[in-house]
């Protein structure tokens, strides 16, 4: 029977809900100063998320209006939102998810190695986790952006985080909360349990997906199985993670 030796984290959306905490209202600041008349609501967010990437979905967003923005147009609009995106963040916009620090903490007390596969920037994760994690440093290593090619929903990022870390992938799992990031993680053949995150997600049938939970849970907050298997658990720990490998 495999054992759990090491876990792949997504970061925005299962470490921590960013997107409409801290990227929403950052790519407003950013059109109102660069003096676009353009303000995305939450609404029309959440419909851009299906677009894998900030300068993507301002790309498609400015085709759909019909408005012709050149692509320095576009690098600069991000480049200002990944600015106040990250003073966001510094302000404390951005907290842990439910269970998160639990379970970090009790991998961390059982030698199980751990990693973030994101497609945030670099530079977004350093932020990110010298705020999130100040006391502790979990992770071996980051998988960003600038790491690959190609980006989720590709296998990539995964596949050279398998790679890097050498772990065998029936003794390792990995932690998603968006489609995007779940045909990563399966295409690359690791056992997946999806989070959900505060931005609402449909998952179609043709996604094999063994668990969709609500959160990671904790004593005050218990783990919610939305599909797969009744869990004897009160939430997701280091027993729980062993014994859903039994199935790889």
């Amino acid at each position: 029977m495999a054992n759990l030796e090491g876990v792949y984290w997504d970061l925005d959306g299962t470490i921590a809900n960013t997107e409409i905490e801290a990227h929403l209202p950052a790519f407003n600041k950013s059109f109102n100063d660069l003096e676009i008349d353009w303000y995305w609501d939450k609404k029309t967010y959440i419909d851009l998320l299906k677009i894998n990437g900030g300068r993507n979905r301002v790309k498609y967003f400015a085709m759909n209006r019909g408005d012709n923005l050149s692509n320095d147009q576009i690098v600069n609009i991000h480049n200002r939102k990944q600015y106040h995106y990250l003073n966001f963040i510094e302000d404390g916009a951005v907290q842990l998810k439910n269970g998160v620090f639990r379970l970090i903490s009790e991998l961390m007390e059982k030698n199980v190695r751990q990693f973030i596969v994101t497609s945030s920037s670099r530079n977004q994760v350093n932020v990110l986790m010298n705020i999130l994690f100040k006391e502790i440093k979990p992770f071996e290593f980051f998988i960003t952006s600038e790491d690959v090619n190609l980006h989720k929903p590709d296998p990539m990022p995964y596949l050279k985080a398998i790679s890097l870390s050498k772990i065998k992938r029936n003794c390792s799992i990995v932690f998603e909360d968006s489609v995007p990031g779940v045909k990563s993680s399966l295409s690359a053949n690791l056992p997946t349990i999806c989070v959900q995150s505060n931005i609402p997600t449909n998952f179609s049938e043709d996604i094999d997906l063994d668990l969709l939970i609500d959160n990671l849970g904790d004593d005050n907050h218990p783990t919610k199985i939305i599909k797969g298997e009744p869990m004897s658990n009160k939430y997701i720990d280091y027993a729980f993670m062993n014994a859903f490998l039994k199935k790889y």
